[in-house]
């Protein structure tokens, strides 16, 4: 049996074509995607152990114990200090020893404005250390400066420019590039950047004094644990002591993380790739056996069992999947080398880093190919040990197995299987938007998607019934291809499927895409309706107006839970370095910025503003946050200058339009059982209440914090008298260009500013959803393409099967253009239907999807691209159909009918 199921393959080897084809780019990429993380992984870890293992051991200040008081101001990490150092460098197990000052710095662009919402790291590096400059030198006197690379790419400066960077006093100093360092993954470097300056200068820069890290050299016959034991008894519970090699892996591991993440996101669409291919692959053997009825039969009648019948095609599959899976390895190979010289320098992995092709990736993708197609084969390979051979020797070479209609059992499951997903789906959209939502949904498209593969046979003969009656009056060519289609709904329905996958998926994904889109634009255009948003930069004492970042006044729970001061210095400790040190501003003086300064907008901006004719309204906005009695904190915020009705807040009870003095917007669910004319208790932070009448409660998905009257506002919290943000829109007939001018000249004299155009943020929305969107497509187009194998093997198998009645037609008058013709309309006819029952069925599913997932959701069906998609299928038909119409064409008239 073994030699007759060999002998079969190569025999008809031609048949496997596009099978081997759909393994092979499932398994590409499987492999691919293993290649490429493996490959990030490892550029990573070399970047960091590279730093890392410079140095042979690393000391950084210990954490401070907080007491659990979720109000208390987080305390400063303790700096390590010059006694410290040199108590390091007397130990017999040190050959040398330096430490790291760490501090932030404003640099400021080509254009004068601060660089980035969180000011760069800035750094004094000596000659232990475990930096060194990829180009150009360090810093070696007050006049030079080095920039982290990443830093340098963003603004645009090189090793010889000049740069401006901003001291403590906020006063302007002038440094010219010296070099460029590269940090990797060092976490407290990669979010703001870096930039080093010379150790004489960068006390005067940030005012910052002690060392963040000290790194250490082993001496001569010491081992990095022997030197790093030593250090951490010297430092005792100050200092946090890792060998070089340990603290290189722990960053690596962080780094890691977001590769694992990323390999897990392709490996789902490498899944969604194999699923297709199973789907191609089981159609094709389902086929197959169905065409070998007699072959199948004479091998019963000279003596196999049952069971040679089921092994003979298991070992087809087992042959097909190990030489398509080990080509899809190679394969994917190449398309991890590709990943990794393209996609690899926009993730911060260097060029040049060899490609890491590991077994476990070999394997992977020799084992998923293999396993997929061995399972695709059982159904077909279980209905081949059920041809009875008299019965079977009595018919002609059809695919009988196939031509069965569809039972009423079929029909009421297909039916139930519907009904079953259309109520989760109702129950999602009843329930409201909320984490469960999307799962459910899915849940529900993976129950209809049973529902369209029972009844499959019957959606295929009542879409080919209703397309095919305009196409019967078109040509001979159109008709038969219409009854063609109808004849084997069931095979028809099998060879679709692949491709309504597909097509559920990319549809799906562009409504939700495009329902996001509009609706977070609706919302930005009614919680924002202005025209510019002005911030301070985050500050050197690492805290920062709220939500600068995004110009938004809506938070998460999280938000709300937890004090601005905690937000504030984990946010920049963690992405400029500073570690909660003693970065602060100076106090009020000659030559200085006061620290509160640094925290709010001037009031000469506001005031430029108001002068301004094309200005309309200039808004400040002013927010405290106050501790409940529970243990929350409350967002208390109040908009001088502005209509909070003009805001774009929702109030689900009562009026904003009467929030004045003595009164008070709440969220919904935060009121404290106080509804629309009770009191609610505000709690400051001496310990008393100030009690105010609920004239309205807000949409908790608007907003998350207590809105109060300015006059309330400043009697609670006098010390806040200056604005963490001013929102400027302009007149109606104001010329856009003469807008932006005018808001660029009023916060000239203070760079630190950040302006925040409204309609750059909905034109970077937008941008981004495209750039998401068509990154998920193109890796979605992979299942298409996938399915178009599918169904052009299923054409030239049926064109196999057909070759008599092929060349009848030929004999009766057709030519070998309207036979081609007729197959194209055929395949045109399987994609156009399996591309509609996936439009419409990814239409359904991402309006259920974005329904339960935002607050009152914009439904938005993206027209022009399902009208590209369907292009797509038509012109993936034609094609599906061009081999199997030239064999046809070319098959001899009298050869096949002399043939049986």
């Amino acid at each position: 049996m073994l030699r007759t199921t060999l002998a079969g393959l190569r025999l008809h080897k031609s048949r496997y074509v596009t099978t081997v084809l759909a393994i092979l780019l499932g398994v590409m990429f499987v492999s691919g995607t293993m290649v490429f993380a493996d490959t990030l992984n490892a550029n990573y870890e070399e970047s960091v152990m590279g730093s890392a293992t410079s140095v042979d051991a690393v000391a950084v200040p210990s954490a401070p114990e907080g007491t659990g008081d979720p109000a208390e101001e987080p305390a400063e990490p303790p700096r390590l200090t010059d006694d410290q150092l040199d108590h390091v460098r007397a130990l017999p197990e040190v050959a040398g020893a330096d430490g790291m000052v760490q501090g932030q710095a404003v640099l400021l662009d080509d254009e004068g404005r601060a660089f980035g919402y969180v000011p760069p790291a800035a750094l004094a590096l000596e000659e232990v250390t475990r930096f060194s400059p990829d180009e150009g030198s360090l810093p070696t006197d007050g006049t030079e400066i080095a920039l982290a690379t990443s830093t340098a790419d963003q603004t645009g400066f090189g090793v010889g420019d000049t740069v401006t960077v901003l001291d403590a006093d906020m006063e302007e100093h002038e440094f010219t590039v010296s070099g460029l360092v590269n940090f990797g993954v060092d976490p407290d470097f990669t979010y703001g950047g870096a930039l080093v300056l010379d150790p004489g200068t960068i006390e005067g820069m940030t005012d910052t004094t002690g060392y963040a890290e000290i790194d250490v050299l082993a001496a001569e016959g010491y081992t990095d644990e022997q030197v790093a034991e030593a250090v951490a008894g010297v430092l005792g519970s100050d200092a946090e002591v890792s060998t070089g090699e340990e603290f290189g892996l722990a960053m690596a591991e962080g780094a890691g993380a977001d590769t694992e993440m990323l390999r897990t996101a392709l490996l789902l669409f490498a899944f969604i790739a194999m699923f297709v291919a199973g789907i191609v692959i089981y159609n094709t053997f389902a086929i197959l056996i169905a065409q070998r009825q007699r072959e199948l039969a004479l091998l019963r009648c000279v003596g196999a069992t049952r069971a040679q019948v089921f092994r003979s095609v298991l070992a087809e599959s087992v042959v097909v999947g190990l030489v398509a899976s080990a080509l899809g390895v190679l394969a994917g190979v190449g398309i991890g080398m590709a990943g990794a010289a393209f996609g690899g320098p926009l993730m911060g992995m260097d060029a040049g880093v060899p490609v890491v092709l590991s077994p476990l990736a070999v394997l992977t993708g020799l084992v998923v190919g293999t396993v997929v197609t061995v399972c695709s084969a059982l159904v077909p390979a279980m209905r081949a040990t059920g041809v009875a051979p008299l019965a079977a020797l009595r018919t002609s070479a059809t695919a009988a197995g196939l031509e069965k209609g569809t039972g009423w059992v079929r029909v009421v499951f297909g039916l139930l299987a519907f009904a079953i997903a259309a109520v989760m789906v109702a129950l999602t959209q009843l329930s409201g938007p909320d984490q469960t939502g999307p799962f459910v949904v899915t849940g529900a498209a993976l129950v209809a998607f049973v529902g369209v593969v029972v009844l499959g046979p019957l959606i295929v003969r009542g879409c080919v019934r209703l397309v095919g009656l305009p196409m019967r009056r078109v040509g001979v060519a159109s008709m038969l291809a219409v009854d063609n289609s109808t004849r084997s709904p069931r095979r028809a329905a099998t060879a679709m499927i692949a491709l309504t996958v597909g097509a559920t998926l990319i549809t799906g994904y562009s409504v939700v895409s495009a329902s996001v889109e509009s609706t977070m634009t609706r919302q930005l255009d009614e919680n924002f309706p202005i025209d510019y948003q002005i911030t301070p930069q985050f500050t050197m004492e690492g805290t920062s107006a709220p939500d600068a970042d995004t110009g938004s006044d809506e938070g998460t729970a999280e938000d709300v839970d937890a004090p601005p001061e905690a937000e504030g210095t984990e946010g920049a400790e963690g992405a400029g370095g500073t570690d909660g040190t003693e970065d602060t501003a100076p106090e009020s003086g000659e030559g200085s910025v006061p620290a509160a300064d640094l925290n709010t907008v001037p009031d000469s901006v506001f005031e430029d503003l108001e002068a301004e004719p094309t200005v309309a309204v200039v808004s400040g906005r002013r927010n405290a946050f106050v501790e409940t009695d529970d243990g929350r904190f409350l967002n208390v915020s109040t908009y001088p200058g502005f209509d909070v009705e003009d805001l774009g807040f929702e109030s689900t009870a009562g009026d904003l339009a009467d929030l004045g003095p003595g009164k008070v917007a709440v969220p919904e669910g935060q009121a404290d059982g106080a509804g629309i004319g009770g009191t609610f208790a505000l709690p400051l932070e001496d310990g008393t209440e100030v009690s105010l009448e609920v004239v309205a409660l807000l949409d908790p998905m608007m907003t998350m914090g207590v809105l109060l009257d300015e006059q309330d506002f400043t009697e609670a919290f006098p010390e806040l008298t200056g604005n963490d943000a001013v929102m400027v829109r302009g007149t109606d007939d104001a010329d856009p260009a003469e807008l932006r001018e005018a808001v660029y000249d009023a916060v000239d004299d203070h760079p630190t500013l950040q302006v925040a155009s409204m309609a750059e943020m909905r034109g970077q929305l937008s941008e981004m959803m495209d750039i998401a969107f068509y990154t998920i497509a193109a890796m979605l187009g992979l299942a298409i393409l996938i399915a178009v194998f599918g169904i052009s093997n299923t054409m030239a198998l049926s064109v196999l099967e057909r070759t008599r009645e092929s060349a009848l037609l030929r004999a009766l008058g057709l030519t070998r253009g309207q036979l081609r013709r007729m197959l194209s309309l055929e395949a045109v006819l399987l994609c156009l239907i399996g591309a509609g029952v996936g439009i419409g069925l990814g239409v359904v599913f991402g309006w259920a999807a974005v329904g339960a997932t935002l607050p009152d959701a914009i439904l938005s069906v993206p027209g022009a691209q399902i009208a590209v998609f369907i292009v797509i299928a038509v012109l993936a038909g034609l094609l599906a159909s061009v081999l199997p119409g030239r064999r046809a064409a070319g098959t001899s008239i009298t050869g096949a009918l002399a043939s049986e």
